[in-house]
C-alpha cells in the first residue's frame, strides 16, 4: 500500500502545484503535511484542513487590515472633506439666516428693546438687525477654513486613534478643544468689519437711539460682536458634528477609495 500512498500524494501535489507556488514560504510546511494526510486518508486530515483554512484566513485578514497610516490618512481626508463642506455651506448668503437650526436670533437682552419698539410700530428695526447679524456670521465663517486645516495637520497618532475609535462626534470635540480660542480670535475682527459692512452696527445704533428716547425704559446694552462670534462657532460645530456622523454612517459620503476602506470597516 505504501507505493499507492506515495503515488496519490504525488498526484495531489502535482494538481496543487500552482497553488503552492503562490503561497508564501511560511505556509509550505503546514500545507505539505495537510496534503499528505489527505492522500493517506488519515483521520486527522479534517483537523489539519481546518487549521490550514484558519492560517490562510488569518494571513488574508492581516493583508487587508488597515495600518495606522491608512487610518490617519483616511481620517484626515474625511475631516478635510467635512470641514470644507461645512464652511462652504455656511459661508454663503442665507447659510445661517434661512437655516432654523443655526439661525442667529437677537441677543436676549434686545428682546426688551423689540417689545418697546413694537408698541410704537418700529420693531422692524430689530428684525432688520437680526438679518444683519446672520449676514455677519456668514461673512466670517470662511475664516475658519485655514484653522481647520492647521488643526488637522497637527493631529498626532494618539489624536487620530482616539477620534477613529471614539464616538460619532469625536473629531468635532477635538476641534472644539483645539480651535475655539483661536477661531474666536480669527473671526472677531472679521465679524467687527462685517457688522459695519452689512449695516448691522448702524441698524443697532438707530434702534437703540429710538429705544432710549422712550421714557422710563431700562438701560440695555449688547455686545453684538462677541455674540455673533459665539453663535457663528456654534453653527459651524453643529454641522461639523452632522458631517462627521454622516461620513461614519453613510456610504454615499465616502467619496474616495481611502474613505471607503477606513470607514467601511
Amino acid at each position: 500500500m505504501c507505493p499507492v500512498i506515495r503515488q496519490n500524494s504525488t498526484q495531489v501535489m502535482i494538481n496543487r502545484k500552482t497553488t503552492v507556488r503562490s503561497i508564501q514560504a511560511k505556509r509550505i510546511i503546514p500545507i505539505l503535511l495537510a496534503l499528505a494526510l489527505i492522500g493517506a486518508g488519515g483521520s486527522a486530515s479534517a483537523g489539519w484542513l481546518d487549521k490550514l483554512k484558519d492560517l490562510v484566513s488569518d494571513d488574508d485578514d492581516k493583508q487587508q487590515a488597515l495600518s495606522t497610516d491608512d487610518i490617519g490618512g483616511g481620517l484626515k481626508e474625511a475631516l478635510r472633506v467635512g470641514t470644507e463642506n461645512v464652511v462652504s455651506n455656511l459661508g454663503t448668503t442665507d447659510g445661517f439666516n434661512l437655516d432654523p437650526q443655526i439661525h442667529i436670533p437677537l441677543p436676549e437682552q434686545l428682546g426688551q428693546v423689540k417689545n418697546v419698539l413694537g408698541k410704537v410700530g418700529m420693531d422692524s428695526m430689530l428684525t432688520d438687525l437680526e438679518l444683519r447679524l446672520n449676514r455677519a456670521a456668514e461673512t466670517a465663517t470662511p475664516k475658519a477654513k485655514q484653522l481647520f486645516i492647521g488643526a488637522i495637520t497637527d493631529m498626532t497618532l494618539d489624536d487620530v486613534m482616539a477620534i477613529y475609535n471614539g464616538p460619532e462626534d469625536s473629531a468635532t470635540q477635538y476641534f472644539k478643544s483645539k480651535m475655539s480660542g483661536p477661531l474666536a480670535i480669527e473671526m472677531k475682527p472679521v465679524v467687527d468689519e462685517s457688522l459695519v459692512g452689512v449695516g448691522a452696527a448702524k441698524s443697532y445704533d438707530a434702534a437703540m437711539e429710538r429705544y432710549n428716547s422712550v421714557p422710563f425704559v431700562p438701560k440695555v446694552e449688547a455686545d453684538l460682536s462677541d455674540y455673533v462670534v459665539e453663535k457663528g462657532m456654534d453653527g459651524i460645530f453643529y454641522y461639523l458634528a452632522k458631517e462627521e456622523a454622516a461620513i461614519r454612517q453613510d456610504p454615499a459620503k465616502r467619496t474616495t477609495d481611502l474613505l471607503k476602506r477606513v470607514f467601511g470597516k
